[in-house]
């Protein structure tokens, strides 16, 4: 468990400059906190404790600014800067070493109608590995976000993306497709997804 704390914690720092040390991380990460306590949410959701599940991601929310529902998976080092704003909706699923930024939805469409027969259904989205989400972006449906894909800032996403993928605007367009993933996270992360040299 410690080994796999010290992965989180090293994964931050390989994609944020501002990560100046462990304690800060700890101490001052809202989205290193609501991942943390949606583990320990999940735990009690799939033990069938729901309501308590419910009320520790409400808490958590509170606190962080950051909803994460006990039914969402996720896998390792998620990373969400800043954190504000974030909703991941029940049945998405998120892949290793993605980073999520401020104000992003991983939400359903049309929650409100027929709700009784979206339950147990896919409705949220899936982000593979290494997918970099733009601030205010937009997630729809049950689409998937391609591995090491980025969506660029506001974009709004109601279809699925390719592996390796660069999408912006509203609706989101493929404006890049790269020829692989990058090997070092560092390497190739763009901040926010997108730079002048992908338009």
């Amino acid at each position: 468990m410690i080994s796999n704390i010290n992965s989180f914690l090293d994964s931050i720092k390989s994609r944020d400059p501002a990560a100046r040390s462990t304690l800060s991380i700890l101490l001052a990460y809202p989205g290193v906190k609501a991942v943390f306590f949606h583990f320990v949410a999940r735990f009690f959701y799939l033990a069938k404790f729901e309501l308590l599940a419910r009320v520790i991601s409400q808490v958590t929310r509170f606190f962080t600014g950051v909803e994460i529902h006990p039914g969402a998976k996720i896998g390792k080092n998620l990373f969400i800067d800043h954190g504000m704003g974030v909703v991941i909706g029940e049945t998405s699923e998120i892949g290793n070493n993605v980073t999520i930024y401020h104000s992003v939805t991983l939400g359903g469409v049309s929650p409100s109608i027929d709700s009784q027969s979206q339950i147990n259904v896919k409705r949220h989205p899936t982000i593979k590995d290494q997918a970099v989400i733009g601030s205010g972006a937009q997630l729809l449906g049950p689409i998937t976000i391609g591995r090491c894909a980025r969506v660029g800032a506001n974009s709004v996403v109601t279809e699925d993306v390719p592996d390796f993928a660069t999408v912006m605007g509203i609706p989101a367009k493929v404006i890049k497709i790269n020829e692989a993933c990058p090997d070092g996270e560092k390497a190739d992360f763009k901040p926010y997804a997108v730079d002048k040299n992908e338009k």
